[in-house]
């Protein structure tokens, strides 16, 4: 079969995230209609991510292996077509139990795609184009928040379709995105054989240096606000703000929109520069601010900038700097790997997240409480980073690689 362009590659792992982040975010416009439905509180509506983003985290750091291992497309497009078929049992489960078990086989399901998709990716990608092409696959998360958002609210809403419909709709698309990317994607690193690649000898100890260590707790407390954010954000503005269920979709989607130009802004000069460090920590302290203002202000357009702010400047714009970092600082043979603990690292916030902002909400009567707990945590990993060595171009892994070329030995210092 002739080899795919990378562009189109680039393009359906951009679609591997649209759908991705329309199912996840399916479900935050109809918390509420569920709840009445099954006669749930805050912390029960919490534990509905909570076990999707546990099953999710729980597949990172064994995808990871076996990506590398088994081939990063096979165990890629079997976990997606899971999550479709998933997505499809969650609009037809008839209790929250059976609901609880089916949005944690989602989370199994698209727990494969993160390590597997940007393994293949950082591979067919240049080292210059690394965070512009990072950022282009990540706006897919962008456009899917906002489809999920909006589709939900009209379809469930404005059409009187119920809850379930969304899931149904979206269900069949994911599937067909599986069996695109199994066609059309190609990724036989693990059976090339040593006489043509450079083979490097490397312990796990490679994922852990201190630079690794800094960026997994940074990621930790970016993706907290982040998840607690998309989780809670629609109820937060129907409940606390009176914004009609019919439009807290779209104004939630300013997040995600604003996030496209800021995510392909950056991730074009993270490509410029050499050292990646001021970038990193400016859009966390950004974020930290944005994620503070949004529920002290009573102002309702401030309200409106704060969120575009935050879009801007927040997660998604600082994902793929962060992406293209990890690339730089470690060895190419591992990078399913490292980017399973990366994502593992901040998915185990996603766990904590929305359960924790449901319970200090039915604690204290306000859902305030986890805007401003999500900041201070994303001010700690920035004041953390600042801790890094170097300027992360391949620091942690420079010294005493062993490899073989074309049956030659070389050693490299």
């Amino acid at each position: 079969m002739k080899k795919t362009h990378p562009a189109f590659v680039i393009f359906l792992f951009f679609l591997g995230w649209v759908f991705m982040y329309a199912d996840r975010n399916i479900l935050s416009p109809v918390m509420g209609s569920i709840g009445e439905v099954w006669h749930l509180n805050k912390t029960q509506l919490g534990l509905m991510s909570t076990v999707f983003f546990a099953a999710y985290a729980f597949m990172q750091i064994p995808t990871g292996f076996l990506a590398d291992k088994y081939g990063r497309v096979k165990v890629l497009v079997i976990g997606y077509l899971l999550f479709g078929a998933a997505t499809m049992l969650s609009g037809m489960a008839p209790s929250f139990a059976v609901f609880l078990v089916v949005r944690a086989l989602t989370g199994l399901g698209e727990g494969t795609y993160y390590g597997s998709q940007y393994g293949i990716s950082s591979t067919i990608t240049p080292k210059k184009y690394r965070g512009l092409v990072a950022a282009i696959i990540n706006s897919g998360m962008a456009f899917g928040i906002s489809l999920g958002f909006i589709s939900s609210s009209y379809f469930s809403y404005t059409l009187h379709k119920g809850w379930q419909f969304p899931f149904y709709v979206f269900a069949i698309p994911t599937i067909i995105i599986a069996v695109l990317i199994a066609i059309f994607v190609r990724d036989d690193s693990h059976k090339q054989k040593q006489s043509e690649v450079i083979k490097e000898k490397v312990e796990m100890k490679t994922l852990f240096t201190k630079n690794h260590i800094f960026v997994y707790i940074l990621i930790f407390c970016s993706l907290y606000g982040f998840f607690g954010m998309l989780t809670w954000l629609p109820y937060y503005l129907q409940t606390t703000r009176g914004v009609a269920a019919s439009q807290t979709g779209v104004i939630s989607s300013l997040v995600p929109w604003a996030s496209i130009p800021g995510a392909i802004l950056f991730g074009y000069l993270s490509d410029k520069v050499k050292n990646k460090k001021p970038i990193i920590i400016g859009l966390a302290l950004a974020g930290a601010l944005c994620q503070f203002s949004i529920p002290y202000t009573q102002n309702y357009s401030f309200l409106l900038v704060g969120l575009a702010l935050y879009g801007l400047l927040g997660k998604l714009a600082l994902d793929p700097v962060l992406i293209a970092y990890m690339a730089d600082i470690t060895p190419a043979s591992m990078y399913s790997r490292v980017y399973g603990f990366f994502n593992f690292s901040g998915m185990l916030s996603s766990i904590f997240a929305p359960y924790i902002t449901g319970y200090f909400a039915d604690r204290t009567g306000s859902l305030e409480f986890g805007f401003y707990l999500s900041g201070g945590l994303l001010i700690v990993g920035a004041l953390l980073f600042m801790f890094t060595d170097g300027t992360g171009v391949a620091a942690g892994f420079q010294s005493k690689r062993k490899a073989i070329i074309v049956g030659k030995k070389e050693e490299t210092v």
